[in-house]
């Protein structure tokens, strides 16, 4: 167990210096809790102070092998002291060794690498039209992408124009054409659109993270992936929040032994060092792209890869999806024993593996942003979204110790709320 402080401050600014600075010279896009971290490892932070928190948002799962982790650092020295950049204008020693280790780690011909999951949602879904105009014979700029209500892809202006969310739409118009937008977990609206012989695509996340952790009903990605098939529509389904490990298993995906035509990874590709992502696909659909269609100068960089390398052994050699199963089983039974103790201050419980959330009742005029700095003040860090749900979503290396104290900060917490 780690000591609530650090002997002495670890910074040479305060937090009050540091959200002070942020808030006079930085845009004031995010609103984040006030604590100013300094210093990680594995699921430990500290803030500027010295003290000490359970991180339970884990960079929303870009940090799935736990902070600085040292065979991932030790990736990004050794590189960074040979060559870390070269552009795509020339060849260089790490790409095609990365490119060879993650399509044989994931199952695929070919992968094409970016840097952030906005950027490899934007690959996936040009690379879903360009298949679509050469494939399928659809005439030219009448291709359509299904996408579903309730989706967070990222925030880049082909991918907000299929957003049903307000905060990412309002005063951002006018957004592009071309997406049919149905309910999620809804397959029969699904074929209803998939008939539309212009669809290229179905374009979903297998759990919707940034919506609260919303589960589809068992089944529904199983029976999506063979009614694309059946329409010969591609199936691109984003992994960036739910991939590498972060549900049980390496892909959510793999619960219904459902394999995507299109695979989108970033986040704990990174390891949470690096900003490395990638899209996956095999090569009558990769191919479709050809030399200057599409590209990144930061994409595919030595740097990048020699990390990307470094996440994903991490995540085989310490068998970090059979921990996440077998801490989120520990974990949401926790918080359904919570719900049931406090059935006025807690009306849902979801997740799988160590993907979770709960769903808090306002109470006396306290929300879950309440709960959160509460949380943060006995030294867990979580984050609410979309109003009343809070996600839990540690370092997939936590351990049943630290699980057991995390859960206990959260009981307190709820108690006292």
């Amino acid at each position: 167990m780690f000591a609530t402080t650090l002997s002495q401050n670890t910074s040479q600014i305060t937090s009050k210096e540091a959200i002070a600075l942020e808030d006079r010279y930085g845009a004031h896009n995010y609103h984040p809790l006030q604590v100013v971290l300094t210093r990680g490892e594995g699921i430990h932070v500290w803030d500027v102070e010295g003290k000490h928190y359970f991180d339970f948002l884990a960079a929303y799962s870009a940090v799935n092998q736990g902070h600085c982790h040292p065979k991932i650092v030790a990736a990004l020295v050794e590189q960074a002291q040979k060559i870390t950049l070269t552009s795509r204008a020339f060849y260089n020693d790490k790409l095609g060794e990365c490119e060879k280790m993650i399509t044989e780690f994931f199952g695929y011909e070919k992968v094409l690498m970016m840097n952030s999951g906005a950027e490899a949602n934007e690959t996936a879904l040009k690379l879903a039209r360009k298949w679509g105009y050469q494939k399928k014979n659809i005439p030219k700029n009448e291709a359509v992408i299904i996408a579903v209500q309730g989706n967070f892809h990222g925030r880049t202006m082909g991918i907000i124009s299929a957003s049903t969310d307000v905060s990412s739409t309002n005063e951002f118009g006018p957004f592009l054409p071309g997406y049919d937008i149905i309910p999620y977990n809804d397959l029969v609206a699904l074929e209803n659109s998939l008939k539309n012989p212009n669809v290229c695509s179905l374009w979903i996340e297998p759990i919707q993270g940034e919506a609260g952790v919303y589960l589809p009903t068992n089944g529904y990605l199983k029976t999506a992936a063979e009614l694309c098939k059946k329409y010969n529509v591609l199936f691109i389904i984003d992994e960036v929040q739910t991939g590498i490990a972060r549900t049980g298993k390496l892909l959510a995906a793999d619960y219904e032994d459902v394999r995507a035509d299109i695979l989108i990874l970033g986040k704990a590709l990174s390891g949470g060092v690096y900003p490395v992502s990638a899209v996956f696909a095999d090569d009558h659909i990769m191919l479709c792209i050809k030399p200057g269609e599409h590209g990144s100068t930061f994409g595919g960089n030595p740097l990048a890869c020699a990390v990307a390398v470094a996440a994903l052994e991490v995540v085989r050699d310490e068998n970090l999806a059979e921990n996440a199963m077998n801490m989120g089983i520990i974990f949401r039974e926790r918080m359904q024993n919570l719900m049931a103790k406090y059935p006025n201050k807690i009306s849902a419980v979801r997740g799988k593996g160590l993907m979770n959330a709960i769903d808090i009742i306002e109470t006396n005029g306290k929300t879950a942003w309440d709960v959160c700095v509460n949380l943060k003040e006995n030294g867990l860090l979580a984050k609410p979204t979309h109003g009343d749900k809070i996600r839990f979503t540690p370092p997939l290396v936590i351990n049943a110790e630290q699980l057991d104290e995390c859960c206990a900060i959260i009981e307190k917490v709820i108690a006292e709320f």
